[in-house]
């Protein structure tokens, strides 16, 4: 149970999608998955608006390149149109302007799970991934593998697949992909997202803490899991990376099919000759302990490779042949912003990724180094989330950047809602990761995190910019820099 669940009431009218309906309004639009289903909306004919107090790219680009207005900043005009329905994101609050103004103008709102749910899922087989690290990914690649074999699926995903240009599709065939979030669904449903999506068939890639600002520990993240468990069909599929101790526990309790995947010797499906270089990775995948197929994707890293082997075990589930599964998996273009090379100058590579969870940073920066052996990796992190902000990884941070030759460390915004002595602290970190011998650095801000780049960088250098934002436009800022320097003069 998050914090504040308990107490947390709905009214039941609002899971009917009202009738009539012309004109809906997004409350956060620019949130991933917020601006997908306002893409959705429009395809369907409704006239979309939102609003949003923090308006960058990618989602800003994608909204305005779909002819759907923003607003900047929240505020009660936004709602005098009087829109036929709203739909609240989950980072508004009863505090905000437009939440007084959709009070007092008594306009019907709905959750975006709820609208999800009830539009787009209907009538559909729902393939569902979750998990704490991957989501994006292994939903991008389901979802985009499906359409290639002809299936013709939807989707909504929380990152922009490369395939489409687009995080959604409406999808006419039987199957529709979910990327299911953890995180709590609005100020009025205070529960999870992923319970509102009806899996049929669910992934679950790992399980761990997160989201410190609404789960108290573990164990409140393992209760929301359970209830997703829970909610399988006996006749549905639950594909699970049974490694990890966490999963293994709760989906024990699934009323319903595991399959379990992995690296050890009694999972269902098993992860074998791995090897990762420069523009990708090969392995074998075993099933029942006997050959299905070797495998290559263009996704470098071990958790990449796992990350295929649940999409080979759904696709195997629902049909498919190893050939197709194959051909689809090489084709994968993979997703924006997660080890997203934005961009080559003088020899200096600028890869983007959304990695900030000190598993996900380990992870990350061990496929970049195997990626890309021999060269010499910059990394350079911005802790922003709302738990990388709080003190609660503060040393395990200390033990996921080895693979890195240069860290750089932003000074995060401040979380006024976390007392001063429960932030997390850059410069501590610094001095953490010097004391094991890392070449780290802290800076205050982005410009100097440029300017030090400027004196740093040579050939060959690769730069991982670790950031889960905007980050203040520092990729194009740092290939403009890198062109300006490495341009032939006169």
């Amino acid at each position: 149970m998050s914090k504040g669940e308990e107490g947390a009431t709905v009214d039941p009218s609002l899971n009917i999608f009202p009738a009539h309906v012309r004109h809906i309004h997004l409350m956060g639009i620019c949130g991933t998955a917020m601006a997908a289903m306002a893409g959705m909306l429009k395809s369907q004919g409704f006239h979309v608006t939102g609003s949003d107090a923090h308006v960058y790219p990618p989602m800003s680009d994608f909204l305005v390149r779909t002819g759907i207005p923003i607003l900047e900043g929240y505020r009660a005009e936004n709602l005098a149109d009087r829109p036929d329905l709203v739909i609240v994101g989950n980072v508004i609050t009863r505090k905000n302007p437009e939440t007084a103004a959709l009070a007092a103008l008594r306009i019907p709102y709905l959750s975006f799970p709820q609208v999800l749910r009830h539009l787009f899922l209907a009538g559909k087989q729902s393939l569902v991934v979750a998990g704490t690290h991957g989501k994006t990914t292994t939903s991008s690649m389901l979802a985009t593998m499906l359409h290639g074999a002809g299936l013709d699926p939807g989707f909504m995903i929380g990152g922009i697949v490369q395939a489409f240009g687009r995080n959604f599709r409406v999808g006419q065939g039987p199957y529709f992909v979910v990327e299911g979030d953890e995180y709590d669904t609005a100020f009025f449903d205070k529960g999870p997202k992923f319970l509102h999506y009806q899996p049929h068939i669910a992934i679950i890639t790992s399980i761990e803490f997160d989201h410190a600002d609404i789960y108290a520990d573990l164990d409140a993240v393992k209760r929301s899991f359970a209830r997703l468990i829970a909610l399988m069909p006996a006749d549905g599929c639950l594909v699970a990376h049974v490694d990890d101790p966490v999963v293994q526990e709760l989906t024990a309790a699934a009323p319903c099919p595991v399959v379990g995947y992995g690296h050890l010797a009694e999972d269902e499906w098993r992860l074998t000759d791995v090897q990762s270089y420069r523009g990708g990775s090969s392995f074998t995948a075993l099933h029942r302990g006997q050959p299905f197929g070797a495998f290559s994707t263009k996704m470098p890293g071990r958790h990449n490779c796992l990350n295929s082997l649940a999409v080979i075990a759904v696709l195997h589930r629902l049909g498919l042949a190893a050939d197709v599964i194959g051909r689809e998996l090489a084709l994968f273009q993979g997703v924006k912003r997660r080890q997203e090379v934005r961009g080559e100058v003088g020899g200096v590579t600028v890869i983007d990724d959304f990695a900030h969870h000190p598993t996900a940073v380990r992870e990350t920066l061990a496929a970049l180094r195997a990626a890309y052996a021999g060269q010499r990796l910059v990394t350079v992190f911005e802790p922003r989330t709302n738990t990388s902000r709080r003190r609660v990884f503060q040393q395990d941070y200390v033990r996921v950047f080895d693979d890195a030759d240069v860290v750089l460390v932003k000074e995060p915004d401040v979380l006024a809602a976390v007392a001063e002595d429960q932030r997390f602290s850059s410069a501590e970190l610094v001095g953490s990761l010097r004391q094991r011998g890392v070449d780290a650095h802290y800076f205050p801000d982005t410009d100097r995190i440029l300017a030090y780049l400027a004196d740093i960088l040579r050939p060959q250098d690769v730069v991982a910019i670790l950031s889960n934002g905007g980050f203040d436009n520092i990729h194009a800022r740092l290939l403009q820099q890198l062109a300006q320097r490495f341009s032939p003069v006169g």
